[in-house]
């Protein structure tokens, strides 16, 4: 009985694994913020707020849209600064995307690439009150959480969001945002850490530990910062922008592999846990580890996670 147990249950995840990398043969092609219809805007936004008027999936007191935010926030330490950062949030990303088809979206994931907007990212069209997500938060317009102040999003389509949560805190609040560079001042929001010519010479790195510390610790945490506001701590998914910044994230990726797929597509090295800089080597990540999903979507290895156009995930940039 025991035997016969152990051999259906191995099959059952051979043939899980088999699923995952099947080719996808029509796979989405995900756009560019400014490159969808008005449209395709318009139903993205809308499923935005669908996701915020959804219960949780979680059983928490809260909606689909914090969800997002809690799951990002309670596993922040395990997935940053370590080598499954890149296919977490791939995958992560993901499940949000399914959660938008779920509310009646139509389209695929945009990505907003910042590097088109570097030289002056406070003007970037992305902020437009029509035509983009809204802008910088309003000084006039403020909500206190604890002793911070946070300055509320009052255009745009997502000025009305209330995320439930700020870091490990229940605290409803504005959407805030907070632009700056680093210091009390807007200036170039850090854009010279995110231009094409930062891009281009990290993705020269040859090996997938040296381009996943490289893009982490400088773009991807420099429009983190800039912004400011909810997309400062770990809580930042409270703001719709870290999604399509983080789509963006792994398109760089995509496109890394993409040069030379038979040497990256399942390249993958790095720590796996946090390094605590007390003497000990943290384990080596491998590609059978699990990534969590603490209940948003079923727990993966991460070498399902390597290639896009897969029946699991199917989309292309």
């Amino acid at each position: 009985m025991f035997l016969t147990e152990m051999l259906l249950f191995a099959l059952a995840m051979s043939s899980a694994l088999a699923t995952a990398v099947v080719p996808c043969p029509e796979p989405a092609l995900r756009k560019e913020w400014r490159q969808l219809s008005v449209q395709e805007q318009s139903g993205y936004a809308k499923a935005v707020h669908c996701l915020a008027a959804t219960p949780s999936r979680l059983g928490l007191n809260t909606t689909l849209y914090d969800d997002f935010a809690y799951v990002h926030n309670k596993l922040n330490s395990q997935i940053h600064f370590v080598a499954s950062f890149l296919p977490w949030h791939r995958y992560y990303v993901h499940v949000y995307e399914q959660a938008l088809k779920e509310c009646g979206y139509e389209g695929s994931m945009a990505y907003w690439d910042w590097t088109l907007d570097a030289r002056d990212p406070a003007h970037s069209t992305i902020w437009d009150a029509r035509t983009g997500i809204g802008g910088n938060g309003n000084p006039n317009h403020t909500n206190l959480v604890g002793k911070d102040k946070y300055e509320c999003v009052t255009d745009g389509p997502f000025r009305n969001l209330r995320p439930a949560y700020l870091q490990d805190d229940r605290a409803p609040h504005c959407l805030s945002r907070g632009f700056n560079n680093g210091t009390e001042y807007i200036d170039n929001m850090l854009g010279p850490q995110y231009t094409p010519s930062v891009i281009k010479g990290i993705s020269k790195l040859r090996d997938y530990d040296s381009y996943r510390t490289s893009l982490e610790s400088g773009p991807h945490g420099a429009v983190h910062s800039a912004i400011g506001g909810d997309m400062s701590p770990a809580t930042s998914p409270n703001d719709p922008i870290f999604f399509m910044h983080h789509t963006q994230i792994d398109r760089l990726w995509w496109l890394w592999q993409q040069e030379m797929p038979s040497n990256r597509t399942y390249d993958f090295s790095g720590i796996r846990t946090q390094d605590n800089f007390d003497g000990k080597t943290p384990p080596a990540a491998t590609l059978n580890d699990l990534l969590p999903m603490l209940g948003m979507a079923k727990d993966l290895p991460i070498k399902q996670l390597m290639k896009t156009q897969t029946s699991l995930l199917c989309y292309r940039y």
